[in-house]
């Protein structure tokens, strides 16, 4: 058997050279970066060499320690910022373990804080994030399809189409969808 290769999506390249460079510009270790993310010293240096794709629960890590939103993060990695995105100029990532979809409506930039995230979760797939990368940013979580159950620092809430969560994130959260069926949401971040 010949060994198997594995295609790394476009995308994947550019977060790998952004992982790389801010881990550079901090001075850190992989070493020291796996201390202050939780994420091992091995599975950095395969993110960081574009071997493999990063989950959702490994980006928030990695976000977490650099005091960065994922959102922030994926719009470092793209070229420009334009005040004008398309939705076909959206860009999306997959989380290759759970099937997440995240979609960066707005990205942000350089002086503009808030910013629209799309998700959609499949069915029976659950995402935990042991902490923000900023503590105290503002979500506001509007329900479009499906069904979510959200945990929010402990506190769970149930949510359906059409249903709008407001809150501060201080500490952990859990992303959970019931079996038979995904949530599809809108997550605006201030």
């Amino acid at each position: 058997m010949g060994s198997e290769t594995t295609l790394v999506p476009d995308i994947d390249h550019r977060i790998a050279e952004r992982l790389r460079g801010l881990r550079g510009g901090r001075g850190w270790s992989l070493d020291e970066l796996a201390r202050r993310s939780g994420v091992s010293r091995a599975t950095l240096s395969r993110l960081e060499n574009a071997e493999v794709s990063a989950t959702a629960t490994v980006l928030g890590k990695l976000c977490a320690a650099y005091g960065l939103t994922v959102s922030r993060l994926m719009v470092m990695a793209e070229d420009a910022f334009a005040p004008l995105v398309r939705r076909g100029g959206q860009p999306v990532w997959h989380d290759p373990e759970t099937g997440f979809a995240r979609r960066s409506v707005s990205p942000p930039a350089g002086g503009l804080a808030g910013e629209v995230i799309e998700g959609r979760l499949p069915p029976g797939v659950s995402i935990a994030y042991e902490r923000p990368p900023r503590p105290g940013l503002e979500h506001h979580l509007v329900m479009m399809d499906g069904a979510l159950d959200l945990t929010i620092e402990g506190r769970r809430h149930d949510l359906e189409a059409g249903d709008c969560l407001r809150y501060q994130l201080f500490g952990a959260s859990l992303f959970e969808t019931r079996a038979g069926i995904g949530a599809r949401y809108l997550l605006f971040i201030l």
